[in-house]
């Protein structure tokens, strides 16, 4: 392992930047998504029922990184908008799983053509190689950390 150095200032640590790019990042999002008249913890919902249909609330919260209490409000907003859909898990009672609506869907395409123009935004300093790097490196931080 090499050695650790000290920086001249904290903010120009990469730990530093990374939150800070979050932060604009989800400051962002927030405001976008409010358009179409979605919060960030039900993006991320839609989002993961649209690639993983039928989770239960445990899977979905950890998926959607929010606690498992916040998820069962989630769902139920969701619900409420028809976005959402949840039905019994066929082998397990106390479980129920979840599932996109029609509109459900419609609504997260209006969310991903939001979210993915903001991407663009953020991204548009930066070279294709230079985006294949990022990605690479924002990888091999979370692999280092798991």
């Amino acid at each position: 392992m090499a050695p650790v150095t000290p920086m001249t200032c904290v903010t120009d640590s990469p730990r530093y930047l990374i939150k800070q790019a979050q932060a604009a990042l989800h400051a962002t999002l927030a405001r976008a998504l409010r358009e179409p008249g979605v919060t960030l913890a039900q993006w991320a919902v839609l989002t993961v029922l649209d690639e993983k249909p039928g989770l239960s609330n445990a899977d979905l919260a950890r998926r959607a990184f929010v606690a498992p209490q916040t998820m069962n409000q989630v769902l139920r907003e969701l619900e409420g908008k028809h976005w959402v859909t949840r039905r019994a898990h066929p082998g397990h009672g106390r479980i129920r799983q979840a599932g996109l609506t029609t509109d459900g869907r419609a609504v997260l395409r209006a969310c991903h053509q939001v979210s993915a123009a903001i991407e663009e935004r953020m991204l548009a300093g930066l070279s294709a190689q230079d985006r294949q790097q990022l990605t690479a490196a924002l990888r091999t931080c979370i692999d280092a950390l798991s």
